[in-house]
């Protein structure tokens, strides 16, 4: 059963919230709705600015823990020919469902992705995204995030429900390479060095 489709409180085992599990509480100092969040690391793939081939995609803050972003399909994203590669459409779920935890402020990577692909996305073509938090139960955080093509209301493409673990500062220091963590926390941005260790590296 595909992310829409699942009835409130199913969905997929491993993604279905328990029943303890808390609805998602915006927090505080999130970006205010319609605020664009910009890249949390700009070496990030899906989100990076300095990235030549990456998707560069752009979030803002929605209501309650909810986001929309968009990116175009570049050539440079190709699978088939004239058509976007899969796993650059799943990166682009994961950066906007990881998107969600700069909306709750806690540091969390993904533990679990499940994906339906709807419809080919051809290059050229816009994806814009929308993902919201369903539910909180301790370290364990579940999403849900659509693609449609050609605007917010055009056909779904692509779809995801995820599970992210949230975890401390060494998970990043501790398994990530010396150079770029200590370059991303010298950072004079204390929002970027905040972001930077926000979605799995």
């Amino acid at each position: 059963m595909s992310a829409a489709t699942t009835p409130s409180g199913g969905g997929r085992p491993g993604l279905t919230p328990p029943p303890d599990a808390t609805p998602p509480v915006r927090h505080p100092d999130a970006p205010a709705p319609g605020e664009l969040l910009g890249s949390h690391y700009d070496q990030c793939f899906a989100c990076g600015e300095n990235q030549p081939h990456g998707l560069h995609l752009a979030a803002r803050a929605g209501e309650g823990v909810s986001i929309t972003a968009e990116f175009t399909v570049q050539p440079a994203h190709q699978g088939a020919p004239g058509l976007a590669h899969g796993g650059v459409l799943v990166s682009a779920l994961d950066e906007a469902l990881g998107s969600l935890n700069w909306l709750l402020r806690v540091i969390a990577v993904t533990g679990r992705l499940e994906s339906d692909f709807v419809r080919p996305v051809p290059v050229g073509s816009t994806l814009h995204l929308s993902a919201r938090c369903v539910a909180v139960a301790g370290r364990k955080i579940y999403s849900r995030a659509e693609g449609r093509i050609g605007g917010p209301d055009g056909p779904v493409a692509v779809r995801a429900e995820a599970l992210f673990v949230e975890v401390k500062l060494d998970h990043f220091t501790s398994n990530g390479r010396a150079d770029e963590v200590r370059a991303a926390m010298s950072d004079p941005d204390q929002v970027k060095v905040a972001r930077a260790f926000e979605v799995n590296p």
